[in-house]
């Protein structure tokens, strides 16, 4: 019986022990998130607790509030990630959403949203705007999932290895890391996160986290981040500049990070979010990989039904002046823009 739902302010201790024992439960339900979006972006965090009448956490809610003259007021759990959303018992996760609903309109926000991996127990609309990209991967074993992949696939990841492109892992690899992210989402005409995101991730998360970079003879061309937990990799983010295309680094980064997984125990490899039938999509889908529907439930004040994009037509400064941005330029504006985008 939940007695109550309220601001958490107890120990990480206890909200990181209920959630690595939730079914479903992500790494971005991890208390540290607080830290990071406190630490990076200074918006508000209203992480809620559902508790039974003996005071034991029945559910919890990571939801921060996301606020800005050009965008407007939002509240989404978890926003800039894939996942969030109620984590608990089923009349928790009612309560709880039940709870931020009541938040959300008593505080005038234009949405709610809340993006679950799974199928959740609210009376709220979802959205499967968003879908997941999966691949299962053979325990210990790498050799076996090389042969699992596409012949196509596997010669695409044979000619970056012919070019001496070579793969590092480590918490060192942030600055090239961000050095190919900050030049690749640029190019783009896509607003580009912090460093400090990607450097306060580490620091905060030096265990969940992997770093990669694929270079060609000293410089790196292609990078990614992504978080393991519960058995599982997520690719959050992935990047490759442009002009190496015909090398085709990013898919040996791509494989490395796989081959780990293998290496390591980890049974699934996520390709993280995408849009349905784009490029991205299909990228994803050609290692033989399996699609996942996301259940982002959400409450309206109005028509709107998401949270902003940086490509809405209304904030697309991106490609109106893709290219003619100097970098440095591009890496003070972009995460001026971006932190408002959730």
């Amino acid at each position: 019986m939940i007695s109550g739902v309220e601001l958490y302010q107890g120990a990480a201790r206890e909200w990181d022990g209920f959630v690595r024992a939730a079914p479903h439960w992500t790494h971005f339900h991890l208390l540290g998130w607080r830290t990071v979006v406190e630490r990076v972006f200074r918006h508000e965090c209203l992480y809620l607790a559902a508790r039974d009448g003996g005071g034991r956490l029945r559910g919890v809610l990571p939801l921060v509030r996301v606020k800005s003259l050009l965008f407007g007021h939002y509240l989404v759990s978890l926003p800039f990630v894939n996942y969030g959303g109620p984590l608990g018992e089923p009349d928790a996760v009612r309560r709880l959403g039940q709870q931020a609903t009541e938040m959300a309109r008593a505080q005038k926000a234009k949405l709610l949203e809340l993006r679950s991996r799974t199928e959740l127990p609210l009376d709220l609309p979802v959205s499967h705007r968003k879908i997941t990209v999966l691949l299962d991967v053979p325990s210990k074993n790498p050799d076996e999932l090389w042969r699992k992949l596409p012949a196509k696939v596997r010669s695409q990841v044979r000619r970056p290895l012919k070019e001496g492109v070579e793969v590092k892992f480590g918490l060192d690899q942030v600055a090239p890391f961000y050095d190919v992210f900050a030049r690749h989402m640029r190019d783009l005409g896509t607003p580009v996160q912090s460093r400090r995101l990607f450097e306060t991730i580490a620091q905060v998360f030096p265990d969940d986290t992997w770093f990669g970079c694929a270079y060609l003879g000293r410089r790196a061309v292609a990078g990614g981040c992504g978080f393991r937990w519960c058995g599982e990799f997520e690719m959050t983010w992935a990047s490759a500049l442009t002009e190496y295309n015909p090398v085709a680094p990013n898919m040996l980064l791509y494989w490395r990070f796989m081959s780990r997984c293998a290496e390591e125990g980890v049974d699934v490899f996520n390709f993280g979010r995408c849009t349905p039938d784009s490029g991205t999509h299909r990228f994803k889908r050609q290692w033989g990989s399996r699609d996942e529907p996301l259940w982002w439930y959400y409450a309206a004040a109005g028509r709107r039904a998401s949270t902003p994009s940086p490509d809405d037509g209304a904030y697309a400064w991106g490609p109106r002046m893709r290219r003619h941005v100097p970098l440095c330029v591009a890496n003070v504006v972009g995460p001026a823009v971006v932190r408002n985008v959730p």
